[in-house]
């Protein structure tokens, strides 16, 4: 049970997110991505006049049941396996992070950032709602996320999932380094 209850290291991890690829592709032809189901459910239960929800959903109804599994999945291993050890940050960014304020590590987020309170402050809203809506945006403009661009899209080879993976990259290693410490700083 321990093996459940602890990380696993990239090496195990990686591939088995890997294979999930020509695993879906061998099984039923079909093509691993998250944000699609979004749209699926939407096309499913608002069904309205507009083009970008008139197609045959539920012959990618499956999608739907694919998100449900990683739902229940990460219950099963967030409450049942989880590890009640408090979540591991480097004593680096301990240091770093103490100056903004941010020193609870006891759930998986930082719950001096993330949390319903926190929400009406400007830091808070900016990383909550700004980020969300940016993050839905991005997804929608650059036509799928992480998982399908990076895992699905760059499996095939395919142009635009390279170009996608790297703007992901390169907005994250600019967030992560010149913008968000502004943000955490307000």
């Amino acid at each position: 049970m321990k093996i459940l209850t602890q990380p696993w290291p990239w090496y195990v991890a990686g591939p088995l997110i890997g294979l999930t690829v020509p695993a879906l592709l061998l099984i039923g032809n079909k093509a691993f991505g998250i944000s699609s189901s979004l749209r699926h459910l939407c096309a499913a239960c608002l069904p309205t006049k507009l083009p970008f929800f008139q197609y045959d959903w539920k012959k990618e109804s499956w999608n739907l049941f694919f998100v449900l599994g990683i739902a229940i999945g990460g219950f099963i291993g967030g409450v049942i396996f989880g590890n009640p050890e408090p979540v591991q940050v480097a004593e680096s960014l301990k240091a770093d992070l103490s100056n903004y304020g941010i020193t609870d590590y006891s759930q998986l987020v930082p719950a001096d950032l993330f949390n319903w309170p926190a929400l009406v402050t400007p830091r808070g809203f900016i990383l909550m709602i700004v980020g969300g809506f940016l993050v839905g945006f991005g997804t929608r403009y650059a036509g799928g996320c992480t998982s399908g661009h990076s895992i699905m899209g760059l499996s095939n080879l395919q142009w635009p999932s390279l170009v996608a993976t790297i703007c992901f990259m390169a907005g994250g290693l600019i967030m992560a380094n010149l913008i968000l410490p502004y943000i955490l700083g307000l």
